[in-house]
This record gives structure tokens, sequence and C-alpha cells, in this order.
């Protein structure tokens, strides 16, 4: 199994931007870790970062037959990007959006989220413990699905 972990515009930037509210930790100290935890459980992982709109859909799309989940941090994206959540729509995978500082507490324009609405689910506000949270939803939701499709086999052959 492979998750591709997508990251938009000004995230290679953090350890250095606004300390304040995204923390110290660097980009690659983050993949490092969730790195970590696919390997722990077997999956095959993948990283992604562009400041450019469409080099995100791009990549979005090539999930489509190569992965079977997406954690994706659209960030400023997030709140003006029909592009990439008619990408996320597309591709129809298991996805969950991660924000590091909580978007429902921030600037007016920050609470209008084009992607959460084709997202099966969101991680806000937990800083950059919030992509850990984000790998272990999808480590359960791809084990469901793997679950369900052992299932229907099964009860194929039973027939």
């Amino acid at each position: 199994m492979k998750i591709v972990v997508i990251q938009g515009p000004n995230l290679n930037m953090l350890g250095v931007r606004e300390q304040n509210i995204y923390g110290p930790m660097k980009l690659e100290q983050i993949h490092a870790q969730m790195k970590e935890v696919a390997s722990q459980n077997g999956v095959e992982i993948e990283f992604f970062q562009s400041n450019l709109e469409g080099e995100l859909v791009d990549k979005i799309q090539e999930c489509y037959g190569d992965a079977q989940g997406i954690i994706i941090n659209a960030a400023a994206y997030t709140h003006t990007s029909i592009a990439i959540r008619d990408a996320l729509a597309a591709v129809n995978l298991p996805t969950i959006e991660v924000h590091i500082s909580n978007i429902h507490r921030r600037e007016e324009f920050r609470k209008e989220n084009m992607i959460a609405p084709v997202c099966t689910s969101s991680v806000v506000g937990f800083g950059p413990f919030g992509y850990h949270l984000a790998m272990m939803g999808m480590l359960q939701i791809m084990n469901e699905i793997q679950a369900a499709q052992e299932a229907q086999a099964s009860a194929q052959q039973a027939q």
C-alpha cells in the first residue's frame, strides 16, 4: 500500500516562517517522522511539495492507480483552489487534509475551505503532530478497506 503526502505553498519554509503559528519543526523533520511510521507499518510513502497550484493538481492526478491514500496540506490553496478540489474529487481516494494551525480561529478568509467537502477527514490545529494523527487515521482507513475487500472476496468464494 502507498500513501502520498502532498504539501502546498510555503510549507518548504516551515521552521523559518511564523514560528509562533507553525512552530520550529522543519518539513524534513515532519517527513522523517511520517516515514518511520510508514516503515513500521509496511506502507510505502512518497512526499511532494510545491508552491505551484498546477504541480499540486498534477501530483494528485498521478496518485490515481498508483496510491491508496493521500494526505494533503494544500496550505493557502485550501481557501482558493477549485482545481485542487476537483482533482481530489476526480481521483476519489481516501484523503486526509492537514492544517498545522487551527484555520477556524484565524483570519476570516481562512475559514473558507474548498477541499474539505471532498476529503475523508481533516486534522486541524495540532501543529506538526497533526501529520502523525493523519498517518494513524490513514492506516486505519486502509486497514478497513482491506478488511472489507477480503470479506467481499470470501463471501464470493462461499457462493
